[in-house]
């Protein structure tokens, strides 16, 4: 009698250990899932930082070039006065 009792709580222990073994499983896929999803956004943010980067760096060559045609426009004409 003693030992069908030990060995129920023996089976429960195994079936709880199964059961948290699995749970562990799940959670590993989920967190390596989870990690490359984060690689992925972080290479798509890098890639949308470098081409802001990119418009920023077009839109002040464009105001240089504008200054510096302003600044020719303005010596034509005050020449020309």
């Amino acid at each position: 009698m003693e030992d069908e009792k030990i060995l129920k709580q023996f089976e429960a222990i195994e079936t709880r250990l199964e059961n948290l073994i699995q749970l562990c499983r799940e959670k590993e896929t989920q967190n390596r899932e989870l990690i490359s999803r984060v690689e992925e956004l972080e290479e798509e943010l890098r890639k949308k930082v470098e081409a802001e980067q990119r418009i920023a760096d077009e839109k002040e060559q464009i105001r240089t070039r504008i200054d510096h045609l302003l600044k020719r426009l303005e010596d034509i004409t005050g020449a020309q006065e």
